[in-house]
């Protein structure tokens, strides 16, 4: 009798087991997706030449969307860009408004209340100013100044480290859609920090350049911002970053934005 009854336990912990599972995997973003045919991702528009929108088309295009653009064919869905911003990145994943983001820098901030994909490319973060000025600014410690403007965008990772970096500096904060590198372009401010990519795309348009003497203080990891307690989904999304690696995917992409 006390066999009997150890086993169906033993068969109903398996049941409730089998049913959580279900219930799981039903709540999943990859069942909505695929319900649905459509994925729906974040992005700012704002970030060349990872994501960088046409108005005048209200089209997307960059090495994000082209990697955006290939998740949706392998799942074979139709992908849907969401407009966002910096600011409200997280909220947005958090809130359900999209699936998934395109790039964004991990940062334990951010970890608190989403989660992120596996890493498929870093970047380093590099001050920069207008050519006019820059006999002024030799090294970090010139920057860190009462009297140096230091300009950054709401929000994003550059504010905090703007913050970390330059503390006796005075730093300008702005909101999307101005970004510090236009209060620097403009006058309004000497300095602003960003990405190796979108700074060398920038000192292509633009009369600006790398402050001298200075080395990046650490490479920053780059990953898509996802629903925080969505297993099922991550563990779809990591597994075909390892696939596309393997294929030379991001080699590829990256190589066709000059990355």
């Amino acid at each position: 009798m006390k066999s009997w009854k150890l086993g169906m336990n033993a068969a109903i912990v398996s049941f409730g087991l089998a049913l959580s599972a279900t219930a799981l995997s039903a709540q999943s973003a990859l069942n909505e997706i695929l319900d649905s045919g459509t994925l729906k991702v974040g992005t700012t528009g704002d970030w060349n030449p990872m994501s960088v929108k046409d108005p005048a088309t209200n089209s997307y295009k960059g090495y994000d969307i082209d990697i955006m653009t290939e998740l949706a064919k392998d799942l074979g869905v139709e992908v849907e860009f969401v407009p966002t911003d910096w600011k409200t990145l997280v909220n947005g994943v958090v809130a359900g408004k999209y699936n998934l983001t395109g790039s964004a820098s991990i940062s334990a901030a951010r970890m608190k209340v989403a989660g992120f994909s596996d890493s498929y490319i870093s970047v380093e973060i590099i001050p920069f100013t207008t050519k006019d000025k820059m006999d002024r600014f030799d090294g970090m410690d010139s920057i860190n100044q009462s009297d140096v403007k230091v300009a950054t965008t709401l929000g994003t990772s550059f504010e905090k480290m703007t913050r970390d970096w330059f503390p006796d500096a005075d730093i300008k904060v702005v909101e999307a859609p101005a970004r510090g590198y236009q209060e620097v372009i403009s006058g309004r401010a000497d300095v602003f920090i960003t990405s190796n990519i979108e700074g060398s795309t920038l000192e292509g348009k633009f009369p600006i350049a790398r402050v001298k003497n200075v080395t990046a203080p650490s490479s920053t990891p780059i990953a898509m911002l996802m629903p925080q307690g969505d297993q099922i989904w991550i563990n779809y999304v990591n597994n075909w970053i390892k696939l596309k690696k393997g294929e030379g995917f991001f080699e590829a992409t990256r190589v066709k934005w000059g990355l």
